[in-house]
């Protein structure tokens, strides 16, 4: 796994810098550059930005990080305080363009191998949907041209979706019968099955969401009644698990908060959730507050508002803390099979009305979640008890709703902030913050908080990030600024 993640790391390097084959005869370039080389090196960049800043960003805004009281790296974060000007999707935004699209459209150039072809779109298909499911609006149509386009046009969410999975389908159809895979594939090691079985859920990832925002729903929802009742999806996990616990090959997220130790602590919604539900997995990276060995969360965005606390700001002592000792070698999940078995038990229980088949779907959801976290030995318990499948259709839609939250905390954050603005669960509670300090029995467990101190959501939480800033100076057709407030196409109220 070393030896992948170095060469992913070279690929990347050699991909997106400007190199002088005469500085040193051992590094290849142009036509040496292969697709065993450049397709490890987009997914590598993809998973950089999806598992380090996007990563950290996305378990604020679905509430579960807040930042620590006594540290003050992540206060925009906990406090809404993000507009264009806070640089917070830069990183992110060059590394998807210039490292892994750039790189997945060179590949696609470079080879007629349809299997080839087939799984490197794949990977476009999905850096595309983490761009419009960020901002909506994102450059396709024109992008990656180069100098002969340095300013290509933003196309709507809802086109770039559209156009993504025809590409998507086009290359699945293409594929012939003699090609295999022949490029490095530390994914899903060249399981051209196991590929289709992804791309099968990504299908139905984004179906989901055509349908939720009434987006020719009808036909979406034959689609999504078609790729269950074909079952066609992949097995394990499909991530980028080429990380060591070694300095300078730690994963993304550990590397950066390794010199910004101490920042995060968990929420009040995840703690007071998990205790509700008599959940054991509370323990996985939550530490307790030493004073009562008692697990404690933050209000969201409320440590610098001393008004709120009588006047006395919280200390570090007062909440718990979230460890980062499993994060130092953690895989990135581009997509967990927790989330594909609670995506499978949505549409049993919602469009083919079968409750047998939802319910093993979610069974089989929250099972391996808990052996992700060494509980194996734990779970049946659990759905015995307050995770059982019971009541009305709706209760047990909610329930496959707030598992799925929970599953996602510390495996994709990313997924679990749209998946909470599609389903709308976990609900924001009605009431505020100072209303359940003072009365914590009227809360009802695990809805999110309007954080105390909201200085850019307008009483509400993130909805999407601005554009990079990079692009405002750079592409004159970057649309007017994008706020937080702003909805993607796919989120409607």
């Amino acid at each position: 796994m070393k030896k992948i993640f170095l060469i992913a790391t070279a690929g990347l390097m050699l991909a997106n810098c400007d190199m002088d084959i005469n500085d040193n005869p051992n590094y290849p370039s142009g036509s040496d550059i292969t697709p065993s080389l450049q397709f490890p090196a987009a997914i590598n960049a993809v998973a950089t930005a999806y598992g380090d800043a996007l990563f950290n960003d996305a378990g604020f805004f679905v509430q579960y990080f807040d930042q620590r009281p006594e540290a003050n790296q992540y206060n925009t974060l906990a406090e809404l305080d993000i507009d264009e000007t806070t640089d917070l999707f830069n990183r992110s935004y060059r590394l998807f363009y210039a490292g892994a699209l750039q790189d997945l459209q060179e590949v696609a150039q470079k080879t007629d191998n349809t299997a080839d072809l087939f799984v490197n779109q794949v990977m476009r298909t999905q850096t595309f949907q983490i761009l419009v499911d960020c901002t909506d609006k994102t450059p396709y149509s024109e992008a990656l041209q180069g100098s002969s386009n340095s300013t290509p046009k933003y196309d709507d969410g809802q086109v770039v979706y559209e156009g993504v999975l025809k590409e998507l389908d086009d290359a699945e159809e293409a594929i012939k019968s003699t090609d295999i895979i022949t490029m490095t594939d530390p994914i899903l090691k060249s399981d051209l099955a196991q590929w289709k079985g992804y791309a099968n859920a990504l299908r139905l990832r984004m179906y989901l969401r055509f349908i939720d925002a009434n987006i020719n729903a009808s036909e979406y929802t034959t689609k999504v009644k078609n790729l269950i009742a074909a079952n066609e999806f992949f097995t394990g996990d499909v991530a980028w698990d080429v990380y060591s616990d070694q300095e300078g090959q730690w994963s993304p997220w550990f590397d950066t908060q390794f010199a910004l130790a101490n920042n995060h602590c968990p929420t009040y919604p995840l703690v007071e959730y998990y205790k509700a539900m008599n959940d054991p997995r509370i323990s996985y990276v939550i530490v307790p507050r030493t004073s009562d060995n008692t697990y404690v969360g933050l209000y969201p965005g409320s440590k610098q508002e001393n008004n709120f606390w009588g006047g006395s700001a919280p200390k570090n002592a007062d909440v718990s803390t979230i460890s980062y000792d499993k994060s130092h070698d953690a895989k990135i999940c581009f997509f967990t099979q927790s989330e594909l078995q609670f995506l499978i038990a949505e549409a049993q229980l919602r469009f083919n009305s079968n409750d047998a088949a939802a319910k093993t779907a979610y069974e089989a959801a929250v099972t391996e979640d808990f052996s992700f976290r060494g509980m194996a030995d734990k779970v049946a318990d659990f759905l015995a008890a307050d995770g059982a499948w019971t009541g009305a259709n709706a209760d047990k839609l909610n329930l496959i709703y707030m598992q799925k939250w929970v599953a996602l905390f510390m495996r994709d954050h990313v997924e679990a902030w749209s998946e909470q603005r599609r389903t709308d669960v976990p609900k924001i509670s009605a009431q505020t913050a100072a209303q359940v300090k003072a009365n914590p029995t009227a809360y009802t467990p695990g809805e999110l908080l309007i954080p105390v101190r909201n200085l850019k959501g307008n009483g509400g939480l993130c909805l999407s990030f601005p554009y990079s800033s990079d692009s405002r100076r750079y592409n004159s057709s970057t649309p007017a600024a994008r706020y937080i407030t702003d909805r993607v196409f796919w989120d409607v109220k």
